[in-house]
């Protein structure tokens, strides 16, 4: 049987929750909390002419789409750190206000755009309506003093179209709400958002504003205004189901626009504009550059277009239906265009919470200076995180970097054709340390149980890896008789030249594999490519001696072991490096 070349890195990084207080990633080291009054919900920042950042963001004294729920702002000084009182942008004790989008035009002034529930509708078919919160007038105000304060209110024209007909109200009320924060093309506005059939939130097309005066005039009165696409029907396509919502938009290079939005079905939806929103192209499913579908369940899929003509996209990496799928951690695609489209490429973990409690959603970017800081929210809590640049910069990088990682490398060994046995340099402690290990494999066949590294003891204490019965690598890792496991999508690990990642981030607490450069999933075959681990493991030396190919039938050209996780971009650059 020809022999399988094959790479194996496995990355292995460890902590207990609660004492990971040097990982920006983790979201109880934000740098700022934005101030709200319990629930909180999409705070939105934009950069005001005297460099204040002002956030905008819905709030209320009980939970979401309860009494009380309404528009405001607040300002901060330092970037994040701390920030102003609350302004009310809509009083509390008016109808609710919700979804608040912000915009700042040439000349200074902020505008926010936003759901208000004008006629104060909060009753259907004789039962009070708790979900009052998506539908009324889409309003806006503006600010001319930084967000100090903030003017009268002004309505927005929303024609009637054949959606709002089927809703309860026959047309008398209109249902929608938007995320997608407002973006400048050929000195015009656009932003995004959904319109409803069915309250409170399902059968969603796709919409857009367009104003080509904002930028200039002043009046408010005047303002021109466009509902896109043309015609009676949205954005939006069948087969995709009836969820399809939170469109949100970025231009292109030549100013043609991209729409990205979530379904029910795992995955998000996206389409192309080449007419300024007249007409879009029919929703497919969006996809990474090497064709894979990329997985997010009911959750914001979130999209920047940065200042070097690059994007970002925040989502959640798995495809579970509904809104239980997990929110946490939260990923991050980098995107760069290519003919005309975006290409997605492999992700990084962006922030993580808690496994099991936490739930990260409705993020901004801000972009200063060549900085990035990230704002998300709990639902009870608004943070603000500043990320590390070089984790952003290294997903647009990816397909370009070819250097092999050397920091943290401790250990390598070359050319291994038979069982042998090494002495390994103390690993770290997983609770607040790392590994990484790689191998270049030459295989001849797999073999359910073969072993191709074991450090384990007699209790079986350390880490293996190892051939599952599927034909799947997999990694064990064994603390006091508490094991984890975890390994390779199936099917992923075939013949010819292989790379292969697995990454087990003790202080994220989760593993994930890398097979040739491209970042498990799960397929069509689980969920997620991904798992959590059990956090009480953390002492991995088993004998202190590395016992390679056992009993496995083949050899290892290379071994490299590293005292600290590698991120995807420099897993990929590894394979890069040794491939290309």
């Amino acid at each position: 049987m020809k022999y399988i070349t094959f790479l194996f890195c496995f990355i292995i990084s460890f902590s207990i929750k609660g004492q990971n207080t040097n990982d920006w990633r983790y979201i109880k080291n934000a740098t700022g909390h934005i101030p709200d009054e319990k629930y909180c919900d999409q705070p939105y920042v934009v950069i005001a002419d005297n460099n204040t950042w002002v956030c905008v963001l819905t709030t209320g004294p009980g939970s979401e789409s309860q009494k009380g729920q309404h528009i405001v702002s607040s300002i901060s000084s330092d970037k994040g750190v701390t920030w102003s009182p609350l302004t009310d942008i809509e009083p509390s004790d008016a109808p609710p206000s919700s979804w608040a989008i912000p915009y700042v035009t040439y000349y200074g002034r902020i505008y926010v755009f936003y759901t208000y529930n004008g006629d104060n509708i909060n009753m259907l078919n004789s039962e009070p309506l708790r979900h009052n919160t998506e539908l009324g007038w889409y309003c806006f105000k503006y600010s001319d003093d930084n967000g100090v304060s903030w003017s009268d209110r002004y309505r927005l024209p929303m024609k009637k179209i054949p959606l709002d007909y089927i809703n309860p109200w026959n047309g008398e009320v209109q249902l929608f709400w938007g995320v997608s924060k407002p973006i400048t093309v050929e000195n015009s506005m656009y932003f995004g958002f959904t319109r409803l059939a069915i309250h409170p939130q399902d059968m969603g097309q796709g919409w857009f504003y367009k104003s080509d005066n904002i930028n200039y005039e002043r009046d408010p009165d005047k303002l021109h205004w466009e509902q896109l696409p043309d015609g009676e029907d949205g954005l939006f396509d069948t087969s995709f189901g009836i969820t399809q919502e939170e469109h949100n938009i970025v231009s292109l290079s030549n100013n043609d626009l991209y729409c990205i939005f979530r379904t029910n079905e795992g995955y998000p939806g996206e389409s192309y504009s080449n007419d300024g929103g007249h007409a879009w192209s029919l929703p497919v499913y969006a996809r990474d550059k090497d064709a894979r579908v990329i997985k997010t369940p009911r959750a914001c899929p979130r999209l920047f277009k940065c200042k070097n003509g690059n994007y970002l996209l925040w989502y959640h990496n798995n495809n579970m239906k509904g809104y239980d799928g997990f929110r946490n951690p939260a990923w991050v695609l980098g995107g760069v265009e290519k003919n005309g489209k975006i290409e997605w490429s492999q992700p990084e973990v962006l922030l993580y919470g808690d496994e099991g409690k936490d739930r990260i959603s409705y993020p901004d970017l801000i972009e200063e200076d060549g900085h990035f800081w990230v704002t998300e929210t709990q639902k009870e809590i608004a943070s603000v995180h500043k990320i590390d640049p070089a984790l952003i910069n290294g997903l647009w990088q990816q397909d370009k970097n070819k250097t092999l990682a050397k920091e943290g490398l401790i250990f390598e060994k070359k050319s291994i054709n038979r069982e042998q046995s090494f002495i390994l340099p103390s690993l770290p402690g997983l609770s607040d340390g790392s590994i990484t290990v790689e191998l270049m494999l030459n295989v001849k066949e797999l073999i359910p149980g073969q072993l191709i590294l074991d450090n384990t003891d007699p209790a079986g204490e350390g880490f293996k890896i190892f051939v599952t019965p599927k034909r799947t690598i997999s990694i064990s890792l064994n603390d006091n008789g508490i094991e984890s496991t975890w390994d390779t999508d199936p099917g992923v690990v075939s013949s010819g030249r292989q790379h292969i990642v697995f990454v087990v981030d003790g202080q994220a607490n989760l593993i994930t594999t890398i097979v040739n450069g491209k970042l498990c999933d799960g397929g069509r075959y689980r969920f997620t490519g991904w798992s959590w681990f059990d956090s009480r493991i953390n002492n991995i030396n088993g004998t202190g001696k590395l016992n390679a190919l056992t009993d496995f039938n083949g050899n290892i050209e290379e071994l490299r072991i590293y005292n600290r996780y590698l991120t995807t971009s420099e897993a990929i650059g590894n394979y890069n490096n040794l491939t290309k």
